[in-house]
């Protein structure tokens, strides 16, 4: 069954060399349970907050079986929160999940798939690899944001069950790896249709689509 290995807030802000000059990727597990409210969790923070936070990036989750990928890759540890991601999953397929599709987190929680994770120059400092940027979208495997639908708490142990799926086949990973007209078709009908509700950052990233097409 899914679950959540780890629940991470920020530890600490971190200097960055971006235009905000510091970054709060520093995210850690924290013990006992977390009241995720519709900016995120409590006691979190975001640093840059044009590109980061917001309702519908209130939570960033990362599965295991992807940090386990590249565990492997960089010969290193990715212990949880390295990636700056709130939620550690287990056993579900967070880069399969379809854009706009609901999941039960405990009892209570409930959180929407929002849009991709795209990698920045911040993730890069913070990683120490080369080409970090360029490695990590190659490899798709980029996590999700979350908005909250019903605000709750979570810890490390509660299950995650997939409770809506809009069934319109535009996943995180099919969108962030090869986005085109037909994926933008499928995700406008469905909107249309009342499935889902997009969030800001997919309607500029389907208008973006529609611009390269012209």
């Amino acid at each position: 069954m899914a679950r959540i290995l780890a629940v991470c807030r920020v530890e600490q802000l971190l200097p960055d060399a971006s235009s905000v000059g510091v970054t709060a990727i520093d995210k850690r597990p924290v013990d006992g349970r977390v009241k995720a409210r519709p900016l995120g969790l409590r006691a979190d923070v975001q640093a840059d907050r044009k590109n980061h936070g917001g309702p519908s990036k209130a939570l960033y989750a990362y599965a295991e079986e992807d940090a386990e990928f590249w565990a492997a890759e960089l010969g290193r540890p990715i212990p949880a929160g390295l990636f700056g991601e709130n939620l550690r999953t287990a056993g579900l397929d967070v880069n399969g999940a379809e854009i706009g599709e609901r999941w039960r987190i405990g009892d209570e929680l409930v959180v929407e798939v929002t849009c991709p994770r795209t990698p920045c120059a911040t993730f890069q400092r913070r990683m120490r690899e080369q080409q970090w940027v360029k490695r990590f979208t190659q490899a798709n495997r980029v996590g999700a944001y979350l908005s909250i639908v019903h605000a709750g708490t979570v810890g490390a142990g509660d299950t995650v069950e997939v409770v809506d799926r809009p069934g319109h086949g535009v996943t995180i990973a099919s969108w962030f790896g090869g986005a085109d007209a037909a994926q933008a078709d499928a995700l406008e009908a469905a909107e249309r249709a009342g499935a889902v509700t997009l969030a800001r950052e997919m309607v500029e990233s389907i208008a973006s689509v529609r611009r390269r097409a012209a």
